[in-house]
């Protein structure tokens, strides 16, 4: 209104600029103290904040240098409106000064904190987001390179899982605890029984139990020994179980001496501890006197069908009270919920629980085989079992136990026999990938290539109690049929059971052929009894010609062979295994020489080589498989895989836990030529894999790709949007993948893609809305993503429903598009259970 009376042209321009300013003066006086009243809510709001995050800064160790500035620029600010609000009228003139600079000050404050600090905060998301990595990494090392890997579900010390349905065995479990809790210097308990009689499950609720956690701590270690122990193995995976980076040892000598070190630290201040060597067998003993050492509080308790002489403290465990094992009987034959149309008298059940004579594992087994049976499968369990009156030894259990398998002949299919006698081929103690049960059984017994069959029969083995399935980590939906978290736990006595089963007829003839070496020594079946001494001095002396005469024909379809550290030989030249059509080779040595007969084996479909060593173990002459006409499926596991080879027939390629830097390497032929057939390409906990050669991708026939638990991988090729047939595509667990190639928009037939656990992936395909066949996507743990791309408005057009499986924040940017009404989407909870890291 002022200003109106001074426009025009009625006073000069001068005058005009003049009186503007002094209306602006004016205007800034009327304003000091709304603006003074700004500053000190600035203030009030920030001065808290700031304090906090100076906290947090210095509990995380961070620097606080950004802070201390806008914590003086507050401290300034405060002042500077401390000493304004004592103005009084009088001093008006210098009010429009003073709005001017609490006015820069607010902007200042405001400044600094929305971009100076959210600068550091994001530099500081950063550092941690590469700590988060680096953690991932030292979990994941070697997968940890622990060769008993294979203990499942371990606890962070290496003890299993608690035993979920115990009976009968409260007294034994109050004896041993009362020895344990005593104080004193190293001592030895032993617990012994017949196999099968619960001394591994009362083994592990000692280790779980509330008195014995309150005094040993985390200092409880839990190791499964068997038949044939490796001490330094034993020592590495202790060693891996305190936290401490995995040695290599030059001699069983050095392992024990280090281990003495490694106790002393544990135990340092006197912190007791408690070691279980399970499942010790005969011969062993020596080795248990290697683990002991002069230590205040240190226990060791051994469990095995074994009562050593020379151990003192002996419990033995009896056989359950006839009360429990009704009870026991009861919980695995469901019949307290069974939807059969028949239920046992209880007569009938009494009779066939004494028959069990106290066994909870032929309890267990028997139990669960005649859940749901008719009648007349239990009449026939009661009669077998009435005619063995004595269970005395562990045969005398296997014989039980093998009247199942002729009882349920009917109720076996052909194939379930025959999976469950497979079985035993594999080492005792040790987890069994489902993944290679299906690509053996698949191809031997000509299953679909879906899996469900080979998973309903693995259903129906868990139903009879006859093996245990474990899965390690959920990262899928069931229909998904995705199962590298999946694995098999047999008890030995049940092992022993399926290997008595396949050994029925001469061994040049039998349909398994499992070989179980020591050292170098061939088997005595194989050059004869007085020829060994000659055999391991002499063989790499002898003309190929002279040992083509001496092979050995064997008529197995599956071939095993297990070697320990020390085997080195090339002494499988001596057999010819021409019929086998699948070869197992359980390796535990730093180096393995593929044998020289299997460039022979025109009839072999699938190879597992599994390396059950701490550390991957090099394979040499890969090559020889290169010539073979009906190789379909290959599965590495912890080893460094050699630069592959011509795999014409190849269609399934596996490599789990592997070095793979020189898999990829060019080696004068192009990897689309070398594998023109291959329809599957998994990758699993490879460290040293950064990226995929881009050569990849002109492998047209690939239909799923999963790289997954891979945290090096940093970028996939540009050209994979070529793999017009891919169906599946996962990248679970790719921490280190930023971004993901716009191409994959062109992957019209692609079904599932999972990117769960990326946590560095910050944005999507921009065109990842032209995957018309899309129908499940899963995004747990995007933590960066924050947009989804325009294309997804695409998905309503099409006509099939599409699952968004994610965490609650990553359903957040979905559900803002109400549009797109065949979406459906279901969170769950991140996984964040070790178990799947337990037992590597």
């Amino acid at each position: 209104m002022t200003a109106s009376l001074f426009s025009g042209g009625a006073v000069g321009a001068l005058m005009q600029e003049v009186l503007r300013t002094a209306i602006e003066a004016i205007d800034k006086t009327r304003d000091f103290n709304p603006t003074l009243e700004n500053n000190l809510e600035t203030l009030e709001a920030m001065t808290p904040l700031v304090e906090d995050i100076k906290q947090y800064s210095k509990v995380l160790d961070r620097s606080t240098s950004q802070v201390e500035k806008l914590e003086n620029e507050i401290e300034a600010g405060k002042e500077l409106v401390k000493k304004c609000s004592k103005f009084g009228w009088w001093r008006f003139i210098s009010f429009p000064y003073y709005h001017d600079k609490l006015h820069a000050r607010d902007s200042k404050l405001v400044r600094r904190l929305s971009v100076d600090m959210q600068g550091q905060m994001a530099r500081d998301s950063m550092e941690i987001l590469v700590k988060v990595r680096e953690i991932l990494e030292i979990l994941c090392r070697e997968f940890v390179g622990v060769g008993k890997y294979e203990k499942l579900l371990r606890g962070l010390s290496g003890v299993p899982e608690k035993p979920e349905f115990i009976v009968g065995l409260d007294e034994s479990l109050k004896k041993l605890k009362i020895e344990l809790l005593k104080g004193g210097a190293v001592s030895v308990l032993l617990l012994t029984g017949l196999g099968g009689s619960g001394k591994s499950t009362l083994a592990k609720m000692l280790c779980w139990d509330d008195q014995v956690k309150g005094k040993f701590g985390e200092n409880v270690f839990f190791i499964t020994v068997s038949k044939n122990p490796t001490l330094k193995t034993i020592v590495q995976i202790l060693f891996e179980h305190c936290g401490r980076r995995v040695p290599g040892f030059q001699s069983d000598e050095d392992a024990i001496n280090r281990l003495g070190l490694l106790l002393r630290q544990v135990g340092v201040g006197g912190s007791p501890i408690l070691l279980v060597l399970d499942d010790v067998w005969p011969g062993s003993e020596a080795l248990v006197e290697k683990f002991k050492f002069q230590m205040k509080d240190y226990k060791i308790l051994v469990t095995s069908r074994v009562a050593f002489p020379r151990f003192g403290n002996v419990f033995h465990l009896k056989p359950l009270y006839h009360d429990d094992a009704v009870s026991l009987f009861h919980h695995f034959a469901q019949l307290n919920n069974v939807t059969s149309s028949y239920t046992p008298d209880e007569n009938l059940v009494q009779e066939i629980v004494k028959g069990c004579k106290g066994s909870p594992l032929a309890l267990e087994v028997i139990g669960g085989s005649l859940c749901q049976q008719p009648i007349e499968v239990w009449q026939m369990m009661k009669d077998r079992l009435k005619s063995q009156s004595i269970l005395e030894s562990n045969a005398d259990l296997l014989s039980r136990l093998r009247n199942i398998l002729d009882i349920l002949e009917g109720e076996f299919s052909v194939k379930e026999k025959e999976c469950f006698m497979d079985l035993g081929l594999f080492p005792e103690d040790q987890r069994i990938h489902v993944p290679a049960l299906i690509d053996m059984w698949t191809e031997l017994y000509k299953l679909d290539d879906d899996d469900k069959k080979a998973m309903n029969i693995i259903h129906n083995l868990t139903n009879k109690n006859l093996v245990n399935v474990i899965v390690t980590r959920k990262v899928a939906m069931d229909t998904d049929m995705y199962y590298n978290n999946h694995f098999l736990m047999q008890h030995d006595l049940l092992r022993e059971l399926a290997i008595i089963q396949s050994s029925q007829e001469p061994t040049e003839q039998r349909e398994r052929l499992m070989i179980d070496l020591t050292g170098d020594n061939p088997p005595e079946w194989c050059v004869g009894q007085n020829q060994q001494g000659i055999i391991s001095r002499m063989m790499s002396f002898l003309s190929t010609r002279w040992m083509e005469q001496k092979r050995k024909q064997v008529a197995a379809r599956i071939l095993s062979i297990s070697t320990d550290e020390n085997f080195t030989s090339d002494w499988c030249n001596l057999l010819q295994p021409d019929e086998a059509e699948v070869l197992l080779l359980n390796i535990r040595s730093s180096k393995f020489i593929i044998p020289e007969f299997t460039a022979k084996m025109s009839k072999l479909k699938v190879l597992v080589a599994t390396n059950y060593g701490f550390h991957p173990s090099e394979l040499n002459k890969f090559e020889l498989l290169e010539c073979l006409p009906d190789l379909k499926r290959i599965r590495l596991e912890k080893v460094s895989v050699p630069r592959l080879c011509e795999f014409k027939s190849l269609q399934k390629l596996s490599l789990y836990m592997c070095n793979t830097s020189q898999a990829f390497e060019s080696s004068g032929i192009k990897i689309s030529d070398a594998l023109p057939s291959l329809m599957e390409l998994n990758i699993d906990y490879s460290n040293d894999l950064v990226e995929l050669p881009p050569e990849l991708c002109k492998i047209t026939t690939l239909k799923k790709l999963s790289i997954t638990n891979c945290h090096n991988l940093s970028a996939l090729p540009q050209e994979i949007g070529k793999l017009k047939n891919l169906e599946v595509l996962r990248l679970n667990s790719c921490s280190d993948l930023a971004a993901m190639p716009e191409s994959v928009g062109s992957l019209h037939n692609l079904h599932c893609l999972d990117i769960s656990g990326c946590i560095s992936l910050i944005q999507l395909p921009k065109d990842i809305g032209n995957l018309n066949s899309l129908e499940k996507l899963y995004m747990n743990g995007c933590t960066r993503l924050s947009a989804l791309p325009y294309s997804i408005i695409k998905f309503e057009g099409f006509d099939h429903l599409i699952y968004v499986i994610c965490d609650e924040e990553v359903a957040a940017l979905w559900e803002s598009h109400t549009e797109l009404k065949n979406l459906k989407i279901e969170t769950s909870k991140a996984d964040i259970s070790l178990k799947w890291l337990g037992s590597m």
